[in-house]
């Protein structure tokens, strides 16, 4: 199923806002973007801001004389900016084939006079002296979480990690759908999904910096454990997760959940679900909610016995940017 959001836009600096936020939930550069609306829904102000937020610094039109434009991004890959307006189905068909291998973004306004099913979808519809945008996400594969429940108990996954996983989850909805309040496109069931499996293979990191003991551990869990660890968990719990997604077939899910630890701290270039997904993680304490504060004086109370180190310094300072990034202050 695809993912989905809905947001409703006051005016054009809205609209444009939201565009700019589109380009902070993107994992391919191979992808299609369809945008339907009715004429003057926002459809080229939408693409302005999407493409700001890319990097384009060209003034954007609407491509409806030229069919098509083409733009070069920061990380250059290059944005196809096609207009259907002017074509039939048929012809608009046959115009869309031409560019069927461009390998980088292709956004197409009046998509629905195609037969092209795009990877992302941008429907913008009149609504109370202002626009609904829906945004259908059918660009990366997201397991179910009847999965990652299956996959907790294949990998005896300790019941109270799996409860911090759960209300790991519960945080990120309510941060995920304040920024949707705000006119910020994030992807809700990409984000607790993310949450519900972050700490999937927690366990590869036992013994090598947790002192905690779990008395409901068996020596078949043991075992098991030991077994995933010599398979994945060379790097720690994060990446092992990042692998173990990947060869399921969710690559870019796993890409988000890299990065949740401090060993990796989210970067420039992360996306909004990579950091909603490390902050909502410093926000919980076992199954109960807290502040960044309480977090990094419990890190410090159970793996430096007291003392706040150099590096927990550090990665407090990174959680409160991205607080402020996101505007949770």
């Amino acid at each position: 199923m695809p993912d989905l959001c809905s947001i409703w836009l006051s005016d054009a600096k809205s609209t444009r806002c939201a565009g700019v936020s589109l380009a902070s939930t993107i994992y391919r550069s191979d992808i299609t973007i369809g945008l339907v609306g009715d004429l003057g829904a926002g459809k080229t102000t939408f693409m302005q801001g999407f493409l700001e937020g890319l990097g384009v610094h060209d003034a954007v039109t609407s491509p409806t004389y030229a069919l098509e434009q083409r733009y070069i991004t920061n990380a250059l890959t290059e944005i196809l900016h096609i207009d259907l307006y002017r074509l039939d189905k048929g012809k608009a068909d046959e115009f869309l084939h031409s560019s069927d291998d461009h390998t980088g973004i292709r956004c197409i306004e009046w998509i629905d006079r195609s037969t092209c099913k795009p990877d992302i979808l941008i429907t913008l519809k009149e609504k109370d002296e202002g626009r609904m945008l829906t945004v259908s996400f059918d660009d990366i594969p997201l397991p179910t979480e009847s999965d990652i429940l299956r996959w907790r108990e294949e990998v005896a996954l300790p019941k109270h990690i799996g409860e911090h996983c759960d209300a790991v989850a519960s945080q990120i909805a309510e941060f995920g759908e304040d920024l949707l309040q705000r006119g910020i496109i994030v992807r809700p069931a990409t984000l607790k999904l993310s949450a519900l499996a972050h700490d999937l293979l927690r366990f590869v990191d036992f013994g090598k910096s947790s002192p905690h003991h779990y008395p409901d551990t068996t020596k078949q869990h043991q075992a098991l454990w030991k077994t995933w660890n010599d398979t994945l968990g060379e790097e720690g719990h994060e990446k092992a997760c990042q692998r173990f997604l990947e060869g399921q077939g969710f690559p870019e899910l796993g890409r988000i959940i890299e990065e949740h630890g401090c060993k990796k701290s989210p970067g420039i270039h992360s996306t909004v679900e990579q950091k909603l997904l490390y902050y909502a993680d410093k926000r919980v304490i076992f199954d109960t909610r807290c502040t960044l504060e309480e977090r990094f004086t419990d890190f410090a109370e159970r793996y430096c016995n007291g003392e706040i180190s150099e590096q927990q310094e550090i990665w407090h300072a990174e959680a409160k940017e991205i607080e402020k990034y996101l505007g949770f202050l």
